[in-house]
């Protein structure tokens, strides 16, 4: 059960079909297994071998869908990087991964340049486009074979952490392989599918497609960057099934002036993950696109999904009212997923849709650990159960509804914000004595960041001059969209800022 399987068996059974649609640029499954063993072929003359990590810094384009298979085709691990962050963070994971060969976007090349001196050391760097083709030109065309076990290393996947610093998370051969399988029988998956790649494919929200839509002999149609009119006419022309998309990215859709102008009739579900969204903008969806809807959760940890929302047999039948409701809840365990929410004792709690416990999950799609990280690994995993920190009620048919998030991890637009990171970049700040970050609900990011800031006696900033102060220091999603100053912060009794109390505060003035 590993990755390398995947290639050669979809272009044995469908040489001809269409594969990849990018652009003006469009390869059969045998067009695209030649570019991809070219790459390959291309990295073992280079010296990159089994285990050795390849870093991708790229929008979504079929280079990236190559680099997917061609580096996993040779037993090394890919390295997918958030082209979103700075240079100081992209320089942490490049060095924490031991990354040895970097395959970049020609535009990306100020911020890549500005990585690798905070590296203080050579890095080989493939740029698409020419460079890239001059790369592989001469390199035979064939799959090479690398005897790759189940248990090696497929990807690492950095995620922001609560210590304030990126954690790589591991994901073997087998966890991806029969996630792809999960997801072919969940969404009957089948080889008229076209799969849309509009979501980054940095981000497992959209890149488990890379395998599973390829298991069964689907299209792979990518979008590089995200614009309504684009992706209503990519919809329309390229004849699109299914996709996954974060709720911001929904909201910009059924926002578009002119989403009606298009034909969708090929549309058969629409899937969302990634972010909280609101009832209302399911209904819109479902209202605009006219398909089925599917929401989802899961973690980088677990390849991802934990549950969807899918509808058991005996509930298709209910009152549409009642049938929504359970298409707005985070859904039901995820095959090959085993889902319990607990207490704290340790018990399961009622499944009464009211019993709030944490989310625990196990199965063979999650995780072993994190990079080089074995303290940060039990921290989560207890009996080889992995604790989310999620906080959810369950009803009686086991779908669950996350009514709080890991710690105090901010997800705006389907990014994960974690408070102590952005914390400490305003206590560098010489006037700031406090600091919170929160997020508040907020109708299309979901969640935004928000800053309260209790300033040195005698000091005085403005909203303005604290945001400008954290941009370059942290990505640009990071940054507070909004600063709010106050002479103090509410505590508890041992001290600490009491951030459930400030959050309290920013529902119910949002409700108002």
């Amino acid at each position: 059960m590993n990755l390398t399987k995947i290639l050669p068996r979809v272009i044995k059974s469908y040489p001809e079909k269409k594969a990849v649609v990018c652009s003006n640029k469009k390869f059969t499954y045998r067009q695209f297994g030649c570019r991809v063993g070219k790459l390959a072929n291309t990295l073992l003359e280079s010296g990159i071998k089994k285990g050795d990590k390849v870093a991708v810094l790229h929008k979504n384009c079929h280079y990236y869908l190559e680099s997917y298979f061609g580096i996993m085709q040779i037993g090394a691990s890919l390295v997918p990087l958030n082209h979103h962050l700075s240079a100081h963070e992209l320089a942490f994971i490049l060095k924490d991964s031991e990354t040895r060969l970097l395959i970049a976007d020609i535009n990306f090349s100020k911020k890549a340049g500005d990585t690798i001196k905070r590296l203080k050391k050579s890095l080989k760097i493939i740029w698409t486009g020419e460079d890239y083709e001059d790369f592989i030109a001469s390199a035979p065309l064939t799959l090479p074979s690398v005897d790759v076990e189940k248990k090696d290393v497929a990807q690492i996947y950095y995620t922001s952490g609560t210590t304030g610093r990126a954690k790589g998370v591991v994901l073997s051969h087998k966890n991806v392989y029969l996630h792809a399988l999960c997801t072919i029988t969940e969404l009957c998956l089948k080889e008229n599918d076209v799969w849309l790649h509009a979501a980054p494919l940095f981000h497992l929200a959209d890149a488990w497609a890379t395998w599973a839509i390829t298991l069964v002999g689907g299209t792979h149609v990518i979008s590089s960057d995200f614009d309504p009119k684009i992706i209503c006419k990519s919809i329309e022309k390229q004849k699109v099934t299914l996709t996954n998309l974060v709720p911001t990215m929904y909201y910009r859709l059924v926002n578009y002036p002119k989403v009606g102008n298009y034909d969708y009739s090929t549309i058969r579900v629409l899937l969302s993950g990634g972010a909280p969204i609101s009832p209302n903008l399911v209904q819109r969806i479902i209202e605009t696109f006219k398909c089925d809807y599917i929401q989802t959760y899961g973690m980088t940890e677990t390849s991802p999904f934990l549950t969807m929302s899918i509808l058991k047999d005996h509930l298709r039948s209910l009152p549409y009212e009642e049938r929504f409701r359970y298409k707005t809840t985070t859904g039901r365990e995820f095959m090959g997923v085993e889902l319990k929410v607990i207490n704290e004792k340790g018990a399961e709690v009622k499944r009464d849709n009211r019993e709030v416990g944490e989310i625990i999950v196990k199965g063979e799609t999650i995780t072993n650990g994190y990079w080089k990280m074995p303290q940060e690994t039990e921290k989560v995993f207890k009996n080889r159960w992995l604790y989310t920190g999620d906080m959810a009620v369950i009803d009686a048919e086991g779908y669950v509804t996350i009514v709080d998030r890991k710690e105090d991890m901010i997800i705006t637009g389907g990014e994960n914000v974690y408070s102590i990171e952005v914390e400490n970049v305003l206590y560098m700040h010489p006037s700031v004595l406090e600091a919170a970050i929160i997020g508040i609900p907020d109708e299309e990011w979901g969640e935004i960041v928000k800053a309260i800031v209790v300033l040195h006696k005698g000091k005085k900033e403005t909203e303005g001059e604290i945001i400008e102060f954290c941009k370059g220091r942290i990505a640009a999603y990071k940054v507070p969209k909004s600063v709010e100053f106050t002479e103090s912060l509410p505590k508890l009794g041992s001290g600490k800022i009491s951030k459930k109390k400030l959050k309290n505060r920013y529902d119910k003035e949002s409700r108002l």
